[in-house]
């Protein structure tokens, strides 16, 4: 299949395509990226040269789009779904730094301290 996706991205479409509860949960964990090359993908079809080629992917691939669509796919919107993947990948505010170690004005617990926790 020749298109604009990385094998990567088509990867991620087809499967998600082809497995809606998988999209769902991307949705659901806010993996905008993969939902917006799904919808991406989807609107962009299936190549019409795959019929030709490999006329069951080409029938597979038309059948989980179809389905996408019937399941409410259309009303995700490509460019909010972009917009938010954008803003998801900005740096946030920086983490604290990990401590490998209690602090020195923290004492450190022994095993004698601990040894009475069930």
């Amino acid at each position: 299949m020749t298109s604009n996706f990385t094998r990567d991205q088509e990867l991620v479409a087809l499967t998600y395509l082809a497995k809606p509860d998988l999209l769902t949960q991307a949705m659901m964990e806010r993996r905008w990226a993969d939902v917006a090359t799904t919808v991406s993908f989807a609107e962009t079809d299936a190549p019409v040269s795959l019929a030709s080629t490999d006329p069951r992917l080409y029938r597979q691939i038309r059948d989980n789009i179809t389905r996408f669509y019937l399941r409410g796919g259309g009303a995700l919107s490509l460019e909010k779904l972009r917009q938010l993947a954008e803003s998801s990948q900005l740096p946030s505010r920086p983490s604290l730094p990990v401590s490998s170690g209690p602090s020195p004005s923290e004492p450190a617990l022994s095993a004698s301290s601990t040894s009475g926790i069930n």
